[in-house]
């Protein structure tokens, strides 16, 4: 029987196995696996899309995800990528890198989540199906944890030396990306060492180049491990520095984010029961600007923004049989503080703080069963969180002129503190496995607080939380946190020549935070936010606002294997955002695609020639002006060859019929020095040459 290694088209995991490098467990029902480095799995039920097999589209481990059922990637900058998942982005997710939660430092989130999980570090991206657990924090649907690599302890007190490590190019922008582990480990102890660093020059596509889209990221650090008679203790320790990297849907590029990451976990057994215990910490501080990668607008519209995010954080968890199955009850608390000013590098007297000392803190508590109920397997969760929030006053220089002073003495006079109890119910429930089928339910009950950006933006800035779509936008503190209704259903079905998991879901969402018109005559500078943002070149501002919207959809991920070398796989994902409360459609929502991988798997080679076909958009929101898009069709052909054991070498062509393609998710040229028209949405990349190799022992 051959392996359904599934890597022209991004089929997720069915089973818990990953390689050496990450200790990961997994039940198929509730999450999905994506490798993203390590050796062939040969086995039937384990299905994985890696970069080995696949085309090289660069070090973020976003444009993996968005291979996989009802995936999707907002491409906002080449290090700045988001993941999508079933209409959904952004902090509605709930991301982590290496089991750790975290705040993001840029207001236009520059550095999401992912930014932070360059992908040679990575060893496998689990995806919380449909939705995630209350065991892992608030979110308001699904999530995904980026686990890096790691040599693990070993079996005896003999050290034992390892290491995953990986070159890549692409000809495309002339980047190069190389990285990983290494380390020793024995029984009672583990050492690793890691790094990364990745740089690239502007993107070419078919009609020129994409100005703006150089890049430079840089990461080290280490993880370690003892085992003592108290306990096993660890400790990760990581710094990531990102120099100028060109972000064209922003008004602003980035100049540097200087990231700190630290985290001390602790877990034991006692009589029976698992505890586990950690703290975390993370630092971020990044600068912007508007005239380093691109044109000059002029000294006197010359702009440095200065951003400073940090999180705290710490939680316990004890674990112990019950009732057939296990209880899992937890309890975590974290703090995120974030401090935006903006400045005029030419100008002292010009400075201003649009998100001025803000704090926001979470405690929650959960419990979460999981075991047999019945004829089915059951994860039964709660979750209650008590959420506060406050800012700072705000400060003007005295360069600005009267009407942001106005805003900002309305803001500081405002109540800018509150509180919210948010809670969360899940109910997931599988059949097992008879004759290759498993059928599943979800139900559930999620809810995500306002984010700092939608409630405390007091100054009409182009600052968005990463949507990139030129408009100007301010918050509302009196926004109510979104609460999202659930329902999906489906089945697995898997035989040693065939493999289909189809979903469909429905997410209703009250209280959905969108931007809408400012006020009743848009266009009409009748208020001083319109006149301010009509100053700054947009006389239809957009307020962050609680409306009624509906997501649902259908996703799908099978193959076939042939008899011979000859295999299939594909994903198709279709979803549909709606407003429930006026005729309109959500806001960016990515339209259907379909991918599809055919495969030659040789004993020690393999090559597939892919199509993804992407429907075109006109389910487009008009309170929001969005544009509609084409469809398009991308062939990629690509292969890997296993030189011997521990040596991989992978190669490919993207694009190969070199086709202008703008994916709807992407933002909207704003850097001049470019082949990309202004206002346009930035296209895909052109035709290029990736080769990769990978050294694992």
């Amino acid at each position: 029987m051959k392996p359904h290694l599934f890597c022209g088209a991004g089929l997720m995991a069915l089973s818990a196995l990953l390689p050496a490098a990450v200790a990961q467990e997994s039940e198929p029902a509730l999450q999905d696996v994506i490798i993203v480095t390590g050796s062939r799995l040969d086995t039937a039920t384990q299905h994985a899309v890696t970069p080995d097999g696949a085309p090289l589209q660069g070090g973020d481990v976003t444009y993996l995800s968005a291979r996989t059922p009802g995936g999707a990637r907002i491409a906002n900058g080449e290090v700045s990528g988001q993941m999508a998942y079933r209409g959904l982005f952004g902090d509605r997710l709930n991301l982590r890198v290496d089991g750790q939660r975290f705040a993001s430092g840029g207001p236009n989130l520059m550095d999401p989540v992912f930014h932070y999980a360059p992908a040679p570090l990575v060893a496998a991206v689990v995806i919380d199906r449909g939705v995630s657990p209350v065991s892992q924090g608030p979110g308001l649907a699904g999530g995904a944890d980026a686990v890096f690599k790691r040599i693990n302890y070993a079996s005896g007190d003999a050290a034992q030396y390892g290491y995953d490590l990986s070159l890549g190019a692409r000809s495309i922008n002339d980047s190069v990306s190389t990285g990983g582990i290494v380390g020793a480990a024995t029984d009672t102890w583990r050492f690793n060492l890691l790094g990364a660093y990745e740089e690239g020059d502007d993107t070419d596509y078919a009609d020129g180049t994409i100005g703006g889209t150089s890049f430079e990221r840089s990461v080290f650090g280490v993880s370690t491990g003892v085992k003592t008679g108290a306990g096993d203790f660890s400790l990760d320790l990581r710094r990531q520095n990102t120099g100028p990297s060109g972000n064209p849907p922003f008004p602003m590029d980035i100049q540097y984010f200087d990231t700190d990451f630290a985290r001390l976990a602790y877990a034991t057994v006692i009589g029976g029961a698992a505890l586990e215990a950690s703290v975390h910490y993370t630092d971020v501080s990044h600068l912007m600007d508007n005239f380093s990668m691109r044109p000059s607008p002029g000294m006197m519209v010359e702009r440095a923004s200065y951003a400073d995010a940090t999180t705290r954080g710490a939680d316990i968890k004890l674990g112990f049989a019950l009732s057939g199955g296990e209880l899992q009850l937890g309890l975590d608390t974290e703090e995120s503080e974030h401090e935006v000013t903006i400045t005029n590098p030419n100008n002292a007297g010009f400075f201003v703080t649009p998100f001025p000392d803000i704090t926001l803190r979470q405690t929650g508590a959960f419990a979460e069963w999981t075991g047999p109920l019945g004829p089915v397997e059951a994860e039964l969760g709660l979750r209650v969180d008590q959420n506060d929030y406050e800012a700072g006053d705000a400060s003007v220089g005295p360069a600005l002129p009267m009407g942001p002073r106005m805003l900002a003495a309305a803001f500081n006079t405002g109540n800018t503190d509150g509180e919210d109890t948010t809670a969360d119910v899940v109910a997931r429930l599988w059949t097992p496995a008879e004759n290759g089928l498993s059928w599943r339910l979800t139900l559930a009950r999620k809810q995500k607080m306002p984010g700092y950006i939608q409630r405390f933006g007091w100054l009409p800035i182009n600052a968005s939380g990463g949507l990139a779509d030129g408009n100007i936008y301010v918050g509302d503190l009196a926004l109510k946190p979104e609460t999202a209704w659930i329902a999906e259903a489906g089945f697995d079905f898997a035989t040693s020549r065939a493999y289909a998991r189809p979903t469909l879901y429905v997410r209703q969402v009250d209280d959905y935070i969108q931007g809408v018109a400012f006020d009743a005559t848009p266009g009409v500078a009748d208020t001083p936010v319109e006149m301010v943002a009509a100053m700054s070149g947009d006389s239809t501002p957009l307020r962050w606002a609680n409306v009624d919207a509906r997501l649902y959809g259908f996703d799908l991920d099978a193959g076939y294997d042939f008899d011979g070398p000859l295999r299939i796989d594909g994903v198709l994902s279709y979803v549909r955002g709606e407003r429930r409360d006026v005729d309109d459609n959500l806001y960016r929502v990515a339209p259907p695609s379909l991918t599809t991988g055919l495969t030659w798997e040789a004993a020690a080679w393999s090559a597939t020639l892919e199509a993804r076909l992407v429907a075109e958009q006109t389910d487009v929101s008009a309170t929001n002006s969005e544009a509609e898009t084409p469809g398009y069709a991308v062939i990629n052909l690509f292969g890997d060859w296993q030189v011997r054991d521990g040596v991989r070498l992978s190669a490919g062509v993207e694009n190969l019929l070199d086709q202008v393609y703008r994916d709807h998710l992407s933002g909207y040229n704003r850097n001049s020095d470019s082949d990309v028209a202004l206002g346009t949405r930035v296209p895909g990349a052109g035709r290029g040459v990736f080769v990769r190799l990978s050294l694992t022992h």
